[in-house]
């Protein structure tokens, strides 16, 4: 007799449990099947390509991911191989490949590559303001653009590409090779949502000295590569560069050093790595570092200056009503992108201040702000 009602409660409590978890699982793909609003979209895309690591020369797995994605957002896509594994990804809607407006950025970063995470209003990882933050920003923009109906085939096309960080080989590439015309290009970097008026150029060049090793108790016997990097660099730091009323100071960066072989060896090699951002008169500037070197070689010619790049100062457009300006002391593609335009503008989320820093962020804010930017400037230029 008691088996009977014990039963039946336990399959009434059964049933109730069952409905109730039935219930949530609807719920919960009621939930996941909702469109994104574009802000979560960002944060999502945003969090997906700074997640995935893409230092100069590993570009490969982040190129492919936005292609796949852009292809399933509807554009028409083409990706060019610039070297084994990296790609450039070309985006659009329709069959139009030439478009009146360009938003172009770079998907690859400085290393060492950092993770993602967020605290508070903050996103933190390696490229997340430099540039993955103008990349994400400038992908909805298109589509926002598209949706509402504000652009049809050839008003808009996107453009990422790899190596901007090192030598600009993406930007040059697709320069080349890509064969597409714009009238008008937004370049995306770090410009706390501000109108580059313009940038620095810049002499990116290795010093390489060549000496002789020998014990370091007769160093008379030895040619002493250390010693003499030492004195080059030096003179390189103290040298009389041009300043512009604009754009400030020539400063000279010497990022990387490699030099002998142990602590009692007189050094047969060194190595050096420089940038110098040039404020004025890059053709100048070359020209002073090659008169160091020229006479640094006077007594044994054992020195050699290898150009990596060189480009002249770049002044922008930047009148456009609602955005505020900024000048710039980095370094960007838009010299390497040779074509013929009737204007090209600077624009992006996140500031350059944290770039390339182990610290690197961009606020959710500036984030979601990015696509408004980038939209507004896509419809001004539409109109020119």
């Amino acid at each position: 007799m008691r088996l009977l009602p014990l039963t039946f409660a336990t399959t009434a409590l059964s049933a109730t449990i069952f409905s109730n978890w039935l219930e949530n699982i609807q719920q919960a793909i009621a939930i996941d099947t909702q469109p994104k609003s574009l802000e979560q979209e960002i944060i999502s895309l945003h969090k997906d390509i700074v997640t995935i690591n893409s230092v100069s020369g590993g570009e490969g797995e982040v190129g492919e991911y936005l292609a796949d994605y852009l292809q399933a957002q509807g554009f028409t896509v083409e990706t060019q191989l610039v070297s084994e594994g990296r790609l450039n990804v070309y985006a659009y809607y329709g069959s139009k490949r030439d478009t009146k407006v360009l938003l172009t950025s770079h998907i690859d970063t400085v290393p060492p590559y950092l993770p993602y995470y967020i605290h508070e209003d903050r996103i933190y990882g390696r490229g997340s303001a430099d540039a993955k933050a103008s990349v994400a920003a400038m992908v909805m923009a298109a589509r926002s653009l598209h949706a509402e109906g504000s652009i049809e085939d050839g008003d808009l096309s996107l453009l990422f590409v790899v190596g901007e960080e090192y030598d600009g080989a993406g930007m040059k590439y697709a320069s080349d090779n890509l064969g597409a015309e714009w009238d008008h290009a937004v370049f995306g970097e770090p410009t706390e949502l501000k109108l580059g008026v313009g940038h620095k150029g810049m002499f990116h060049f290795d010093v390489n000295v060549t000496g002789k090793a020998s014990h370091s108790g007769y160093p008379y016997l030895g040619i002493d590569a250390n010693k003499k990097i030492i004195d080059i660099l030096y003179q390189i730091e103290h040298a009389e560069f041009p300043s512009d009323p604009l754009l400030g100071n020539t400063t000279v960066n010497v990022g990387l050093i490699n030099a002998g072989v142990a602590g009692n060896v007189v050094s047969p090699i060194a190595n050096a790595r420089c940038i110098i951002r040039v404020a004025h008169d890059a053709k100048g500037v070359s020209e002073t570092v090659i008169g160091i070197i020229d006479e640094a070689n006077k007594e044994y010619d054992n020195v050699k200056l290898i150009s990596k790049q060189y480009e002249e100062p770049v002044y922008l457009d930047y009148e456009v009503p609602g955005f505020d300006t900024i000048i710039l002391a980095y370094y960007t593609d838009i010299p390497n992108l040779k074509r013929t335009l009737k204007s090209r503008y600077l624009y992006g989320p996140g500031s350059i201040h944290v770039a390339h820093g182990a610290d690197e962020y961009v606020t959710i804010g500036d984030l979601k702000a990015a696509i408004g930017g980038y939209k507004k400037l896509t419809k001004f230029l539409l109109e020119q």
